[in-house]
């Protein structure tokens, strides 16, 4: 009879190596792996093929996330889930949600080649548009999985280039009239354990690779539009001018003024980091100016309270200039807490090899955040030397990239 050969032993550094070409941008530098599009699409197809090379089982489900089971004989109940995303921002790091979901596919390998034998599944995710690069939804596909958007609302979303979602989806062989909450692999799942890159710089100074999460800040993006009246950039007159672009420079100057000028304990902090400018020609005036606004505080009416003073401050500059100005709701995420006695035996299991782990707080946004609500979570995070994300500066040191890898895997070993 014919000796089976054993999956892999994969390692993470090299993983990433290998995923580095895909969705590389030329002119804004860094990676753009948006929902469904090409790039993303390789990504996705790069995720089955590693989890195939490891005998897990692959599946993607109606909201466009993809799963992969290691369930080997004896392991019965709920899940215990882990994984990340493989999307990014426009022009992003190489590292935020990649490195959780190859964090995990390592952890499994290594985990089979230890001879390990979990007592209950282990899945590994790949969330589907975390980051809301495409249709300006972060956290589509966890918040679909656990219910906590209308479906209506998702299939009327247009991208930039004028694609529908359902277009996006029937294009890439998913059906849109299909998603939403999914109470079966909700309840599957016994808790879910994410990985992810550090985004800000608090472990470097305290020395250590990797840290827990104790929570991530309230957050919301707001479209605001201001809408001036379009003319020649030579021929008319200052006075006589309704300039959008008037209105929306106040906005950014506002976001700053009210972030700093608020109380240090909320942590507040406010971005405008994206124009859509029309028509666009350097000698016109701008007839409209749409611009993405992005708020984080500490607590929800914190966040709340700071979009509420932007918005009279541009809406004050839009009745200066003359200028409508419209604003509109395009997500809220509440403050998460992370599950306390998760997040202990997490801790319990790192301790021999990382002693007493760092817990500290983040301000961005995490599938993990959404999943929280209906089922113990938990966030490990690797250091990041200088704190950078969402640019192609991100980064970590190999070895604290393999801690991460140790760091996971002693906790699906403790966890299952």
């Amino acid at each position: 009879m014919a000796d089976v050969q054993a999956p892999p032993v994969l390692d993470a550094v090299a993983a990433l190596a290998e995923l580095a070409p895909i969705g590389a941008d030329p002119v804004r530098g860094g990676w753009s792996r948006h929902l469904l599009d090409d790039a993303d699409r390789a990504m996705r197809a790069w995720f089955v093929r590693t989890a195939e090379s490891l005998e897990l089982t692959v599946e993607t489900d109606a909201n466009a996330n993809q799963w992969a089971t290691w369930a080997p004989h004896g392991a019965t109940g709920p899940a215990v889930a882990t994984g990340s995303h493989l999307d990014s921002v426009p022009g992003g790091g190489p590292l935020d949600g990649p490195l959780g979901v190859v964090s995990a596919l390592v952890a499994v390998s290594r985990l089979m080649a230890e001879g390990h034998t979990p007592s209950r599944p282990i899945v590994v995710a790949n969330f589907a548009e975390e980051e809301g690069a495409r249709f300006g939804v972060p956290c589509l596909g966890s918040q679909l999985l656990a219910g906590d958007i209308d479906t209506d609302r998702v299939r009327a979303l247009v991208d930039t280039a004028g694609v529908t979602y359902p277009e996006a989806m029937a294009a890439a062989g998913h059906d849109a009239a299909a998603i939403g909450h999914d109470a079966a692999r909700l309840s599957s799942m016994a808790l879910y354990l994410e990985l992810h890159v550090e985004q800000g710089c608090q472990l470097a100074p305290l020395g250590h690779p990797v840290g827990l999460a104790t929570s991530i800040l309230a957050h919301g993006r707001w479209r605001v539009t201001l809408t001036g009246r379009g003319d020649h950039a030579g021929a008319t007159e200052l006075g006589s001018r309704h300039d959008p672009m008037l209105v929306a420079a106040a906005a950014v100057q506002s976001a700053r003024a009210r972030a700093v000028g608020s109380d240090p304990v909320t942590r507040s902090r406010a971005t405008v980091g994206k124009l859509q400018v029309v028509p666009g020609g350097s000698n016109a005036i701008a007839s409209e100016v749409r611009l993405w606004l992005d708020a984080r505080a500490e607590h929800d009416a914190d966040v709340r309270d700071l979009v509420a003073r932007i918005v009279g401050d541009i809406e004050a500059a839009g009745r200066a200039e003359g200028c409508e100005v419209t604003v509109a709701e395009e997500s809220f995420s509440t403050r998460v807490a992370f599950d306390g006695d998760l997040t202990d035996r997490i801790a319990a299991a790192l301790e021999p090899r990382f002693g007493d782990a760092p817990r500290i707080p983040t301000g961005a946004g995490h599938d993990a955040g959404i999943l929280s609500a209906h089922l113990p979570s938990a966030m490990l995070f690797v250091r990041n030397p200088d704190g950078v994300s969402h640019s192609p500066l991100e980064g970590a040191a190999d070895e604290d990239v393999r801690a991460g890898v140790d760091a996971l895997a002693a906790a699906l070993r403790a966890l299952t």
